[in-house]
C-alpha cells in the first residue's frame, strides 16, 4: 500500500505557484521554436539560479539538464522531464500576456510543462537533505517535430546521471482541470512521414490514351492502402495511414507526368509500425507498375510509440491520489505522438496527463492543443508540481516498489 509523503508538496506547491504563473507567463509572452530556444533556456537558468543544481549543457540543442543530488545516496536516480519549444502559429488568445513573437505560439502547453518543472526544482531543492538520491530535471526543446529528446540523449545529457525512472506530464485543456490520466502500455502512437512519386506520362487532357495518367493510379493507391488496414491490420494493434496532400498538374487541359502524394503513418506497435512500412512500399510499387507507372514510395522514420512502463502507471496514480488528485485511466492510446517516447525506449517510466480546462468552461467544446485560441486553467500548475515531487521522492525511496 502506498504510504503518505512526509513532505507535504501541495502546500509548497501553492506557496510557489505565483512565481511560477509568472515565468509561465514571461516564456508564453517570447516563445521560440525548434531545437535552439537561447532566451528560453535563459529564462530556465535564471529561475534556476541559487539552487544547489548541477547544470549541463548539450552541443545539438539549447536544452539543459539540472541534476540534484539528495542528502543522502541510497544509489537510486529519477528523471523529470519538462518541454519548452513552441509552434509555428498567430496567437488569437487575446490574453494579457500573448505571444509577442509573429508566427509563433505556445499552443501545446509546453510554458506551462517548465514553469511546473522550475518549481519542482526549487520545492525539491528546498528539502535536499531529506532526499535519498538523485533527481535530474529536464529542460527539452524542439519536441513539437524536431526530435529534442533524441538529441539530447545522443549528446550523453542522461548518462551523467543515469536515471533508473523517468516521468512526464503533459497538460490538456479538453480534460476537467485539476484531473489525472493516464494508462500502461501504449500511450501515444509513433509518427512516421509517408511520401511517394508516381511517375507516368503527360500530354494533352483531351487524348488520355496517348498519355500514362498518373493521378488515377495515385487514387488507386490511396484507396489500396485503406483496404489493406481495414482488412490486415487488425483492430487491436491498429494502424492510421492518411495521405493529407496530393499534389499534380498546372492546367485543366494538362495530363500531368508526375503525382507527389504526402501523409502520415500512425501505429501502436512497432510490430504494426513495421508491417505498415512493408505495405506501403509494396503496394504502391506495384500497383503503379500494375498500370505501367513508376512510383518511388518512402518513410521518414518520426517518434516511436509512447509506452508506459505499468509499474511507472501505478506509481502515478498512488501519488495522484494522495495528493487528493481524480485518477482516470484511459480507456485506450491516443494517436497522437510525443518525443518522451524516447526517453521511455531506453528508461523505464511513464507520461501523465493533467486536465487544465479553465474554470467555467465546457472541456469538450474548449480549443483543443495546437489551436490559435488555446488557453489553461494556470492554477493547475501547482497540482502538477505536486505530483512531480512525490513522484521523485516515492521513487528515491522506495523504486518501483
Amino acid at each position: 500500500m502506498n504510504q503518505p509523503s512526509r513532505i507535504d508538496w501541495s502546500a509548497a506547491a501553492e506557496a510557489g505557484l505565483p512565481d511560477i504563473v509568472g515565468l509561465r507567463r514571461a516564456i508564453h509572452r517570447d516563445p521560440e521554436i525548434g531545437l535552439h530556444c537561447p532566451r528560453t533556456a535563459d529564462k530556465i537558468r535564471a529561475a534556476l539560479a541559487g539552487l544547489p543544481l548541477e547544470i549541463r549543457e548539450g552541443r545539438s540543442t539549447t536544452g539543459l539538464v539540472a541534476i540534484l543530488r539528495g542528502g543522502r545516496d541510497n544509489g537510486r536516480t529519477v528523471l523529470l522531464r519538462g518541454d519548452h519549444d513552441a509552434l509555428p502559429m498567430q496567437e488569437e488568445t487575446g490574453l494579457s500576456f500573448a505571444s509577442e513573437v509573429a508566427n509563433a505560439m505556445h499552443a501545446c502547453g509546453h510554458d506551462a510543462h517548465t514553469a511546473m518543472l522550475v518549481g519542482a526544482a526549487r520545492a525539491l531543492s528546498a528539502q535536499r537533505e531529506e532526499l535519498p538520491g538523485t533527481i535530474v530535471f529536464l529542460f527539452q526543446p524542439g519536441e513539437e517535430g524536431y526530435h529534442g529528446a533524441r538529441y539530447m540523449m545522443e549528446d550523453g545529457l542522461l548518462d551523467i546521471a543515469r536515471p533508473e525512472a523517468a516521468f512526464a506530464l503533459h497538460l490538456w485543456p479538453n480534460l476537467p482541470a485539476g484531473t489525472f490520466w493516464s494508462r500502461p502500455g501504449p500511450l501515444m502512437a509513433s509518427a512516421d512521414t509517408i511520401r511517394c512519386t508516381v511517375r507516368g506520362r503527360g500530354g494533352h487532357g483531351a487524348m488520355p490514351h496517348d498519355c500514362l495518367d498518373p493521378v488515377p493510379v495515385a487514387c488507386e493507391i490511396v484507396t489500396a492502402l485503406q483496404t489493406y488496414i481495414a482488412r490486415q491490420v487488425p483492430v487491436t494493434d491498429p494502424a492510421v495511414l492518411t495521405i493529407a496532400k496530393i499534389a499534380a498538374g498546372s492546367a485543366h487541359n494538362v495530363i500531368p507526368g508526375e503525382v507527389e502524394m504526402l501523409g502520415t503513418l500512425r501505429a501502436l506497435s512497432e510490430r504494426t509500425r513495421g508491417q505498415m512500412h512493408e505495405a506501403f512500399a509494396r503496394i504502391a510499387t506495384h500497383i503503379a507498375l500494375a498500370h505501367g507507372a513508376t512510383a518511388e514510395p518512402g518513410v521518414e522514420p518520426g517518434y516511436p510509440v509512447t509506452v508506459n512502463d505499468a509499474r511507472a502507471v501505478t506509481l502515478a496514480r498512488e501519488e495522484a491520489e494522495a495528493l487528493g488528485a481524480p485518477w482516470q485511466e484511459m480507456a485506450q492510446p491516443m494517436m497522437g505522438a510525443e518525443d518522451f517516447s524516447y526517453v521511455l525506449r531506453e528508461i523505464p517510466g511513464a507520461m501523465t496527463f493533467l486536465g487544465a480546462a479553465p474554470e467555467g468552461s465546457d472541456p469538450g467544446a474548449n480549443p483543443p492543443l495546437h489551436n490559435t485560441r488555446m488557453v489553461v486553467d494556470e492554477a493547475v500548475m501547482a497540482r502538477g508540481v505536486a505530483l512531480h515531487c512525490a513522484l521523485a521522492e516515492r521513487f528515491l525511496h522506495r523504486g518501483f516498489d
